[in-house]
């Protein structure tokens, strides 16, 4: 008798593509796509056809920042640690026309941030998050000594009245070549 070889079957793959696309469209319409969060800043509103000239700005207003390619900081001319920043800005910002040669009061208060082209990101961040820091404690302590509460416990109406105390003036130039580099 002879034996007849019997071959393998073989596995329909007609339907694989199908199945494929599917899975596929399947996982697009399920992903979720986290959305990157960055800083917030207001920016200024669009300039119309006749500019008014804008006011002048006393120089003792504005709080100079600068960062130079060594992630040196120079607040006032003066050589600072970023762990210092935030403090040093609370102090500008709630002078009050105390020391004379520093701002008027919060609502005239402008931080000015410059810095370098080969500033490191992480070190822009770090100073960034020292301003951000110094509004936030700024307005926690005039939400607490005036509501009784901290700001983000406050409704939208006493948390404008707070903005309205300690307005978040933060301007960025765009970055330059300020020095440190070799």
């Amino acid at each position: 008798m002879a034996s007849k070889r019997r071959g393998l079957p073989e596995i329909n793959a007609g339907s694989m593509a199908d199945i494929a696309f599917l899975l596929l469209i399947f996982f697009l319409v399920t992903t979720t796509m986290d959305q990157d969060t960055g800083i917030s800043r207001k920016l200024p509103p669009m300039p119309e056809e006749e500019q008014e000239k804008p006011p002048e700005i006393k120089a003792k207003n504005i709080y100079v920042v600068l960062i130079n390619s060594k992630n040196e900081l120079l607040v006032e001319g003066e050589w600072t640690q970023i762990s210092e920043l935030k403090d040093g800005a609370k102090k500008f910002i709630n002078n009050n026309g105390v020391d004379p040669s520093s701002s008027d009061s919060p609502q005239k208060a402008i931080i000015s941030l410059q810095n370098d082209r080969g500033t490191k990101y992480m070190t822009y961040i770090q100073v960034q998050n020292e301003l951000a820091a110094a509004y936030n404690e700024l307005r926690n302590e005039a939400a607490l000594s005036k509501f009784g509460e901290r700001y983000a416990d406050l409704n939208k109406k006493e948390k404008k009245e707070i903005r309205k105390l300690y307005p978040q003036k933060i301007s960025e130039a765009e970055p330059k070549n300020i020095g440190g580099n070799e």
